[in-house]
């Protein structure tokens, strides 16, 4: 795995312009620039220009190396198409952010600028102390909290505050974790003040978000202005994610008894605010991504549950909130969380990345009391203020402040509506009912920093998130940039939530670049055998899913094309083909029941089949299976290519804007068959990207399962349909029974002018070359079973339920029969068949999904 920054020099393959040489003389390019540029706002630092209006150096040195302007082009306009391939690249990486609301959640397309955020190496040096300083100052706080607790007994820290506090965990008490190492990695929000300072705002230490988000910022503006970005020496950042990797391999091989150990990144699951960057680091990180479900406690310890059974867990990078955790000790309605976890951590078998009991830290109310405990357990006063802070459970803080509150904002102490803290309305009765749950900060005016959009240079405060990451050896490193966010107007706060934009944020530096790679020191035998990504239970059953409704909605597209061009020939189809046709339009959800045959009135058939096509309530409907497609591949986000799940995730959007109509109105013919025939060809694409662009290891043999098992029970009950209504006496029944097994060219090249039911038996049902016939659908499906994990006697059960060879019918068995014998034996087979393929798959399930007890379980 490279670094971000090494991909800037080596990959060419994006749809950026190239980095020329700077287009304009000296200064040229900076008047450019500021001509577009609003005037400064006053009251607030500037991070673009001086006090006396002049521009940073640094910005002076950016505009210097901006990319020359394409042909034509101004320099505005040409910051306006890397805008725009900012955005084009966003969308191509589906990159996401969910935002909640009443409704429920909804993804929205994460927003990032086109210009950084500059932080000039001074600047960054006393960021780096303070936050490294303050780092420290929170670790040995935990350690104290506890373990014998003085801040409390010496009054430095107000009992109420600490103990009224769901985050502070009694479970936890007098718990030394592995390494002794409570918190990995600590996240700041930093914002300057009107006078240059740089001042702490919150800080996260549960599951710090928002590392995922700063790689790929990193690696798509970097690459948008590649001679800035060697030139002003921008610090990289590849070394503090490999840090962190190594710091919790490092504890979790003393847990692991000294053997390579197993490591995984746990998530809410893909509802969370942040699922992409999730996804995104745990590709990069090389960990598998896992849910609370799919981690099972025994014996204390902690275990994954995989395909293959029960795989030990040594260590776990957490970006599951603490209450959530276990809902055995900590929040019993929790099915994000892993029973038994708190006792795992109790008994030193799992080190997490942080480790339980540290969300007190993230109340505003703790910022008021950290100067004098830095000086008590530090020797040192704080070297990067905080906002000041005054916590209204003491009476003499709130009496200080209650009568000056204009200038300052009421934040909860304790956790509302899931967050950390609330900002509510300044009202004196809302703090007297309850002084200890109320805290008052100072209202900061963030600096601005230059957005450019809309051909414009526009100011926007701006609050950047700073990360320490600890080495295990007693020091901290902070990563060199973090997340920069914007919002659209002045705020207390700047959240993403509330239409917020993100910035790459460049450190600059006056010394050497880092260089360091994601690659680390040579591996071993055993840890390539380690490292050997195992597939997890739920990981498996989405794998397989993902295959099933691959192929049902590929069966589905083709079975409405089919149906839509009978209704719109001009002859008249048999009677029998139309029965068949119309049984199996409702039976596969195109249509709804009760609705009046072909036969009966093809005119309302046509218009059920047009409007249940994007019907995504009906749960046999395209667009339902669509979205179903969709949602798998949300949750393997990690395993799926870029393109992959992109194309995935646009059938859904171009299916249903292909057909939309007129209020009231259906799509119409001439619309809806172009759109099936885009969904076809999208469909294959995302066939071959399964079929030929997928590691074969046990996830995309139960994907292929999956499908294979989907088309055996689609082509058997397509055959049935046609067989319970005899529409196979005709030549027209014949070819679309052809055409749904995509077999039509074989059949004519093979067997010319002749459409009788024993030249379709041999080609549909006995010709194991045909990967559309019962016999190849079998022989592939006998194949992949005998690969899944476990041993061959094991699997057995599972083979044979199957016919040891080809469909469980021979051309032989067929010999002297004629056309109604020939009907009555295929009925009877494809019955047999459809029924064991719906059993095979259910017994995948209990076998590979649930892990019942004593089931082929590694311990």
């Amino acid at each position: 795995m490279t670094s971000p920054q090494s991909q800037t020099q080596s990959q060419g393959t994006l749809p950026f312009g190239p980095g020329g040489s700077p287009a304009f003389g000296q200064g040229g390019a900076l008047d450019a620039l500021m001509r577009h540029a609003l005037p400064a706002e006053a009251g607030v630092w500037d991070e673009l220009r001086q006090p006396g209006g002049t521009v940073r150096p640094s910005w002076q040195r950016f505009a210097q190396l901006l990319p020359a302007p394409g042909s034509g082009l101004t320099l505005a306009a040409e910051l306006d198409r890397r805008r725009a391939q900012v955005a084009q690249q966003i969308a191509l990486d589906g990159v996401t952010h969910n935002v909640f609301d009443e409704h429920g959640a909804a993804a929205r397309a994460w927003s990032l600028e086109l210009l950084p955020l500059l932080i000039e190496p001074a600047e960054w040096a006393a960021i780096e102390a303070g936050v490294v300083q303050r780092s420290g100052l929170l670790e040995a706080m935990l350690a104290d909290l506890y373990g014998p607790r003085t801040l409390l007994q010496q009054g430095l820290l107000p009992p109420a505050l600490l103990l009224r506090h769901p985050g502070y965990l009694r479970p936890m008490l007098g718990v030394q974790p592995p390494g002794g190492l409570r918190l990995h990695i600590v996240a700041y929000d930093l914002a300057r003040g009107p006078d240059g300072r740089w001042w702490v705002v919150a800080q996260r230490t549960q599951g710090p978000s928002g590392l995922g988000y700063v790689l790929h910022n990193r690696m798509v503006i970097s690459r948008q202005f590649p001679d800035a970005f060697r030139e002003l020496r921008v610090q990289h950042i590849a070394s503090s994610y490999r840090r962190l990797l190594d710091t919790v391999e490092t504890i979790a091989r003393d847990v692991a008894g000294g053997a390579t150990p197993r490591l995984a990144l746990l998530t809410p699951g893909p509802y969370s605010e942040t699922y992409f960057e999730h996804a995104y680091l745990a590709r990069y990180l090389g960990l598998p991504l896992v849910e609370g479900g799919d981690l099972t406690v025994r014996g204390e310890r902690v275990f994954l549950k995989t395909v293959e059974g029960l795989e030990p867990v040594h260590g776990l990078l957490r970006r599951l909130d603490d209450d959530w955790c276990d809902p055995l000790e900590l929040r019993p309605d929790s099915a994000l969380g892993v029973p038994g976890l708190l006792q795992a951590a109790r008994a030193g078998t799992v080190v997490m990345a942080n480790a339980l009991g540290s969300a007190f830290l993230e109340s505003p109310a703790v910022q008021g009391f950290l100067p004098g405990i830095a000086r008590r357990l530090l020797g040192q006063d704080l070297l990067l203020p905080a906002l000041p802070t005054w916590w209204c459970g003491e009476a003499a803080a709130w009496h200080d402040v209650r009568g000056a509150m204009e200038h300052k904002v009421l934040r909860s102490t304790f956790p509302q509506g899931g967050r950390t803290s609330q900002v509510r309305d300044r009202t004196s009765a809302r703090v007297e009912l309850d002084p200890d749950a109320w805290t008052v900060q100072d209202r900061l005016r963030f600096s601005r920093a230059p957005i450019w959009g809309g051909s414009m240079l526009s100011p926007r405060p701006a609050m950047v998130r700073v990360y320490a990451i600890a080495d295990g050896g007693g020091r901290w490193h902070v990563l060199p940039g973090g997340m920069t966010r914007v919002s659209q107007r002045e705020d207390t706060s700047v959240s993403m939530q509330r239409g917020g934009t993100s910035l790459d944020t460049w450190v600059l530096t006056e010394g050497a670049v880092d260089t360091f790679s994601m690659l680390p020191q040579r591996l071993q035998v055993d840890d390539i055998v380690q490292r050997r990504r195992p597939v997890s239970s739920r990981t498996g059953e989405n794998l397989f899913w993902l295959g099933r409704y691959t192929e049902r909605t590929e069966q589905l597209v083709r079975l409405a094309r089919a149906t839509l061009l009978l209704i719109d020939a001009d002859s008249d189809a048999d009677h029998s083909l139309q029965r068949a046709v119309s049984a199996m339009a409702v039976s596969n959800g195109l249509a709804p029941p009760g609705v009046p045959t072909l036969l009966q009135s093809a005119h309302l058939f046509e218009r059920a089949v047009l409007a249940g096509l994007s019907d995504v309530q009906e749960a046999s409907s395209v667009a339902y299976n669509l979205q179903a497609l969709e949602r798998a591949s949300q949750v393997l986000r990690e395993r799926l290519s870029s393109e992959h799940w992109g194309l995935i995730r646009s059938m859904g959007a171009t299916f249903a804007q292909a057909l939309q109509a007129e209020p009231g109105g259906l799509p119409t013919l001439p619309q809806v068959l172009p759109a099936l025939d885009t969904l076809a060809l999208q469909l294959a694409a995302v066939t071959g990207a399964q079929t030929d662009r997928m590691t074969r290891d046990h996830g995309w043999r139960l994907l292929t399962v999956g499908r294979l098992l989907e088309r055996l029970i689609g082509l058997a009950t397509r055959m049935q349909a046609f067989l319970d209504a005899h529409a196979l006496d005709s030549a027209a029944g014949i070819d679309l029974l052809l055409e749904l097994f995509d077999s039509a060219i074989t059949f004519r090249a093979r067997y010319q002018r002749h459409e009788d039911l024993l030249a379709l038996t041999d080609l549909l049902v006995l010709d194991s070359s045909n990967p559309r016939s019962f016999s190849g659908v079998l022989r592939r499906l006998r194949t992949e079973l005998k690969k899944l994990p476990g041993s061959e006697a094991s699997l057995q059960p599972l083979l044979a339920r199957l016919p040891a060879e080809g469909a469980g019918l021979t051309l032989d068995e067929l010999r002297g029969l004629g056309d109604a014998e020939i009907a009555a034996r295929l009925r009877q087979l494809v019955l047999a068949l459809r029924d064991t393929a719906l059993g095979l798959a259910d017994e995948i399930g209990v076998r590979f999904f649930t892990l019942a007890h004593g089931q082929d379980q590694r311990v």
